[in-house]
């Protein structure tokens, strides 16, 4: 067997948007999510809302390869893969002095927070353009920035779990970031506040909104329509 790729620190974490049909394997949408768990992954598993994809399937592991492992053995079920996007948790360069309980709960998340169903996804990057660019900042005013904004999302504490992953370098946007509410008008109210933040108003570019509802993996397939097979 090939050797663990593994992140020095943190954790891998792979969303998967998937489309349903009449030829889905609904024990075999089951047994890869049993197989990744038992391996030591955490899955998380959505009903989608919309017609960007049915089920989205997110999984967090210390080895690139099984997420890949976990990847293959979802689309052989009869999924169709539609979208995707690959991540790592990371410790931000602004939150190097945050409690040792706060550095443990970014690096290694454990998901889904209970109490919290309504879901959304979404990838960002900082803007790049003159006039707007994050990069020719120095590092006080960034902090500052970033400080504001995390001030603003601290608003929503208990009522939104927010999971921002690294992915400059492996991904077409450098952040992923995943909201975990307690409402859905919750989700719509954090990113509607934190984009009068300067940190977003002017430096950040998002990418396609994903949303759902988390719910366990047999519930989440009745409600998709995946029903035997």
């Amino acid at each position: 067997m090939t050797d663990p790729l593994s992140p020095s620190i943190g954790l891998g974490v792979l969303h998967l948007f998937f489309l349903t049909n009449d030829e889905v394997d609904r024990a075999a949408i089951d047994a890869a999510v049993k197989e990744a768990e038992a391996g030591g992954d955490q899955v998380v598993t959505v009903a989608m809302l919309g017609h960007k994809a049915d089920l989205a399937v997110m999984v967090l592991s210390d080895d690139l390869w099984r997420l890949r492992r976990a990847q293959t053995a979802l689309v052989a079920t009869g999924l169709e893969l539609v979208d995707s996007y690959l991540s790592l948790t990371e410790l931000s360069e602004y939150a190097q002095g945050v409690p040792e309980e706060m550095r443990q709960a970014r690096l290694y998340p454990q998901l889904p927070p209970e109490g919290k169903s309504a879901w959304c996804f979404y990838p960002m990057s900082k803007r790049r353009e003159v006039g707007a660019n994050w990069y020719t900042l120095d590092h006080d005013k960034r902090l500052e920035l970033m400080y504001e904004h995390g001030a603003s999302g601290r608003k929503f504490a208990g009522r939104i779990l927010q999971l921002i992953t690294g992915s400059t370098g492996i991904d077409d946007f450098e952040w992923g970031v995943t909201l975990f509410g307690v409402n859905p008008d919750d989700l719509k109210a954090a990113v509607y506040t934190m984009r009068y933040d300067t940190a977003s108003a002017l430096y950040g570019e998002f990418g396609t909104f994903y949303t759902g509802m988390v719910a366990p993996l047999g519930e989440v397939l009745d409600r998709i329509g995946v029903t035997s097979g």
